[in-house]
């Protein structure tokens, strides 16, 4: 996307080839950007901030909510009508708590599905706003910075708790007039953002499986080069830590305002833990994984404060809670959360994944441990984030 907004070409090398990414490179593609084919190392050439225009059919999203929501905060900013779309999952995600804020700046919107897609943008030239989110919410935070950049506004952007933070990065590296302070984000009027030049980093929360796959093994230990430990992504392994886990950070550097670093992860005994509201944004999607984790181990786990998981790809607290049953763990649902009781026991039987990719993966994980029999109805879902997590899989376990 900001590939896409910059002025001259950007080098990006390392992209996911994933289904996510495909819809945001196909939406872009539908508003006049020349996206070439996603490959290991790829030149894109932006339009800047009013080249794009308007498609002459629907915006198709797929599954993924962050495209969505950021290329709705771009189309909002530029005199572009367009109706984005999705599939099944995506058309029940709310689309208003980015409509309600872009609609004050200017932007008309029309939903046709209550407050779910189809849904129909129409931009406008937008007007500064003061806006606090009330939540955590990076996506709703990133469609109003992104809405502002376009438009050459000012506009300030208020969390209750801070969220992730890759969108004021990135445009800080690339020379956007961005100021934050704690909770508060202050994109200040800006003419133009550089070309990229990126390697991009491994995605934590991707990183994830393979930490806790670790964690349970019998011996040995994985290595995970150049992974993204942004602060505000790190709740997994702090979590992690505080349960007994062994997780080194080795190679620590800075690339394109992202901290990266090797992590090195052994086996190790588990802790009970407890996750309280105040971390769930910087672990919100891990959080299916470390209750598999905790089940797998035998360990308890109580998750508070997590009802934003309800309106993910599937509901992941009632699918995470039925399927754990299913396999033998005992959990119990709560409505902001789960609690995985103590007792370690072979887990096996049939998950059914409801279409949800991350739960696909963290049953998959649990799959591995010896002595677990597992079957998932859906492997190949894992598309929409991770192509090759299966090979991947088998790989760090051969």
């Amino acid at each position: 996307m900001l590939s896409a907004l910059a002025d001259g070409v950007s080098s990006v090398r390392g992209i996911l080839r994933s289904a996510d990414v495909e819809s945001t490179a196909s939406v872009l593609r539908s508003l006049g950007v020349r996206i070439p084919a996603l490959s290991e190392e790829m030149r894109i050439e932006g339009v800047g901030f009013s080249g794009m225009r308007s498609p002459s059919g629907d915006l198709n999203c797929g599954n993924s909510g962050t495209t969505t929501r950021l290329m709705t905060g771009i189309v909002s900013g530029q005199k572009i009508r367009a109706r984005f779309t999705g599939d099944e999952s995506l058309s029940r995600r709310p689309m208003k708590r980015i409509a309600e804020p872009l609609t004050q700046m200017g932007a008309q919107f029309e939903f046709e599905n209550e407050e779910g897609l189809p849904m129909t943008v129409t931009g406008a030239r937008l007007q500064p706003i003061d806006w606090n989110t009330k939540a955590a919410s990076a996506q709703t935070k990133s469609a109003i910075l992104l809405a502002a950049l376009v438009s050459g506004i000012d506009v300030k952007v208020r969390e209750s708790a801070r969220s992730r933070d890759h969108t004021e990065r990135m445009l800080a590296s690339l020379g956007a007039n961005v100021r934050v302070n704690d909770t508060t984000v202050h994109v200040s009027a800006t003419a133009r953002i550089n070309a990229l030049d990126v390697n991009v980093p491994g995605d934590p929360s991707s990183a994830a499986f393979f930490i806790a796959l670790a964690t349970l093994a019998g011996g040995g230990e994985l290595s995970l080069p150049r992974v993204c430990v942004n602060a505000t992504r790190g709740g997994f392994i702090s979590a992690l830590r505080r349960m007994g886990a062994s997780i080194r950070l080795d190679d620590l550097a800075s690339e394109s305002g992202e901290d990266i670093a090797t992590l090195r992860v052994q086996p190790a005994t588990l802790h009970p833990l407890q996750i309280v509201a105040a971390e769930v944004p910087s672990i919100i999607d891990e959080l299916p994984m470390l209750a598999c984790l905790a089940a797998a181990a035998g360990v308890e786990l109580e998750i508070r404060g997590a009802s934003e998981l309800r309106v993910k790809e599937s509901d992941r607290i009632r699918t995470v809670v039925d399927n754990l049953e299913r396999i033998g763990a005992t959990v119990e649902e709560r409505a902001d959360g789960l609690v995985v009781r103590e007792g370690r026991r072979k887990l096996s039987g049939k998950v059914v994944t409801r279409g949800d990719h991350r739960i696909a993966m963290a049953f998959g994980v649990i799959g591995k441990v010896p002595g677990n029999d597992i079957q998932l109805d859906d492997r190949d879902c894992v598309a929409i984030s991770y192509p090759s997590f299966w090979e991947d899989l088998d790989g760090a376990t051969a």
